[in-house]
């Protein structure tokens, strides 16, 4: 769990302004203001006009929320790979998927209320200054339903996800060490992370749009949008409003936060869970 609360806090801190960027252009139907041509535009346009820092708003609430949620999620993970058997010898894609998709609901039960105050906080002109501003401003004017409003939609987005990237993560890991050298192997966990979460990422961008759409609706100046009650309601805004190329928006900044970030977390997890590893059997 200390490994996990290590590798969530270490991924999310470093990737988080392309994970903003993300956002801002995933709302539907922004202000003028937020409209970007790529990252790279987003980026400066940002810079220029909000200040660099305004790259980081809403990073205070996804620290305090990814250390916990983490913990859990590597900590199901683990516990279910072993009932199934996924650590003897061999490939088993079966337990990777299943403990990757029962970690996921579990950590998204804790996560989801942070994922909401961070995207407010994200979205171009967002007034909110702390997580606890946003957060009492939320409960008071939509009340608890609206920390949850998303939930079944970012399990039917993050289900698949992690299945997803579990098995292809396991997959390619198992695969290039047996080409390399046994036990930790810092180059091995960093590339299957990446290349797992960039596969994964790219592949459940359609819900990640609707996810955010609902997410947001709140700081919504479009009656429709704030009026969105779940998954089928806000996809079929973005459908009838953009046609298909409306789930795809930001799929790029999605792509390049998920490959590195699931890098990162890997990496930091496998290191400390192998530092606490060695500890244990120097006792």
């Amino acid at each position: 769990m200390v490994a996990g609360a290590f590798a969530g806090i270490a991924e999310h801190s470093v990737m988080y302004p392309i994970d903003l960027l993300k956002t801002r252009m995933q709302v539907v139907n922004p202000t003028p203001a937020a409209i970007y041509s790529g990252l790279g535009n987003a980026i400066a346009t940002i810079s220029r006009v909000e200040g660099y820092l305004s790259l980081w708003r809403g990073l205070s609430s996804v620290i305090v929320g990814a250390g916990p949620a983490h913990a859990v999620y590597f900590a199901t993970y683990e516990a279910v790979k072993q009932a199934m058997g996924g650590n003897a010898s061999g490939h088993h894609p079966l337990a990777a998927a299943t403990s990757g998709a029962c970690a996921t609901i579990a950590s998204d039960a804790f996560m989801n209320p942070f994922d909401v105050i961070k995207q407010r906080m994200q979205v171009h002109g967002s007034t909110y200054r702390t997580i606890g501003e946003c957060a009492r401003s939320t409960f008071r004017n939509e009340g608890l339903r609206a920390f949850y409003v998303s939930y079944p939609t970012t399990l039917t987005m993050t289900v698949p996800f992690t299945a997803l990237q579990f098995t292809a993560y396991e997959s390619l890991s198992k695969m290039m060490q047996n080409q390399r050298k046994t036990g930790y192997d810092p180059l091995t966990h960093c590339t299957a992370g990446g290349l797992a979460g960039g596969f994964a990422a790219a592949a459940t961008t359609p819900l990640d749009v609707v996810k955010t759409l609902l997410q947001t609706r709140g700081v919504s100046s479009d009656q429709e949008i704030r009026h969105a009650r779940g998954l089928v309601s806000a996809a079929s805004i973005i459908w009838r409003r953009e046609g298909t190329k409306g789930f795809f928006r930001g799929m790029k900044a999605r792509v390049v936060t998920a490959a590195p970030s699931t890098a990162i977390c890997w990496s930091a997890y496998e290191v400390a869970k192998a530092y606490f590893i060695r500890v244990e059997n120097e006792k």
